[in-house]
């Protein structure tokens, strides 16, 4: 599952692969908002822990845990 976090006033996004279900990612970040912890954090696929302050979060995209393609593919006709 891909996660990127965008950080106010920061050009670049913060983006973790975790092997934790959108639901669970939803329900961490949800948690994290909704009770005004200070810091948001989340482990990684290589169980390094990522943190972030929840004021500084400009917004979370939870990705799919489908694999895209890359490449050219043989189409049938």
């Amino acid at each position: 599952m891909e996660v990127r976090i965008g950080v106010q006033n920061v050009s670049r996004e913060i983006v973790i692969e975790t092997d934790a279900s959108a639901e669970d990612v939803e329900k961490t970040v949800a948690d994290a908002v909704e009770n005004a912890k200070p810091l948001l954090t989340l482990t990684d696929r290589r169980e390094k822990k990522i943190v972030v302050p929840v004021a500084s979060i400009g917004y979370v995209e939870i990705g799919s845990d489908t694999k895209q393609t890359v490449g050219f593919a043989a189409v049938a006709e």
